[in-house]
């Protein structure tokens, strides 16, 4: 079945029985640090529903905007679905009654998200930064590229494709000669009044056969790994810490939210 996502945000509220409104430690944090507020590291527990996911991120981001809320990384994992970014080509969904499909307003194709994987969701005010969508994509990558470096994994960007990818010369090469490359993680964002929201999501331990059921990101031939697949068992929080470090070198400080 595929979502398309249009009633997500009433039916988060209807659940609620309230909208999002500023949390204690937002109040105390606006009002005595202003627009130098550090940015809300946000870890949720469990599995975490899509929709409710996006929903929570539209209210956000509108909060954020409004100067209610400060900028926020919210780390989940998801249970097994697909999503389609606005460029999807619908024959890119090769097993379409696998899992369920969402329709999504970020940027980009088809990916899929899962146990194993870490989604974070950046939130960001670009008007505080730097409002400039190549530079903010760019940063994104570069803030993927070192935390695996910290790892010891050379991973790469590609001009003609979006994601960061590793080297894989211990696999056949492609049928036109060229060397065999493994996606590790992907890019999908949407800016919304210069309030970015989805994000990055890097593969630590999914079940990499669960991409079959799509061409991620619309690419033939080169396939998608893992920190385990690369020999680098790694547990979500240890995982989490480094990510964290990587973010304040490229973006400022963090707080947690608790």
């Amino acid at each position: 079945m595929i979502y398309d996502g249009k009633y997500a945000k009433h039916a988060f509220m209807n659940k609620l029985n309230a909208p999002i409104l500023r949390s204690a430690i937002a109040q105390d944090m606006m009002s005595s640090l202003g627009d130098d507020a550090p940015v809300l590291w946000d870890i949720a527990d469990g599995l975490t529903p899509y929709d409710e996911a996006v929903a929570r991120m539209e209210v956000l981001a509108n909060e954020i905007y409004q100067g209610n809320e400060p900028e926020r990384v919210w780390l989940v994992e998801h249970p097994p679905l697909y999503t389609a970014g606005t460029s999807a080509n619908s024959d890119d969904l090769v097993m379409p009654d696998r899992f369920p499909v969402f329709k999504t307003g970020r940027g980009g194709e088809y990916t899929y998200h899962g146990p194993g994987q870490r989604v974070a969701y950046v939130m960001l005010n670009l008007k505080r930064r730097k409002p400039d969508v190549r530079a903010f994509v760019a940063s994104l990558e570069a803030w993927i590229i070192s935390t695996l470096d910290q790892l010891n994994i050379k991973a790469e960007r590609r001009e003609d494709r979006v994601g960061v990818w590793v080297s894989r010369p211990e696999k056949p090469p492609l049928e036109d000669g060229s060397p065999r490359e493994d996606k590790i993680a992907a890019i999908g964002i949407r800016l919304r009044k210069w309030v970015s929201f989805h994000g990055i999501s890097i593969n630590i331990d999914p079940e990499l056969e669960h991409f079959s059921g799509i061409v991620p990101c619309g690419v033939q031939g080169h396939g998608v790994t893992s920190l385990v697949d690369l020999g680098h068992p790694l547990s979500m929080v240890d995982f989490d810490i480094i990510l964290r470090q990587e973010f304040e070198k490229h973006f400022g400080p963090t707080i947690n939210t608790t």
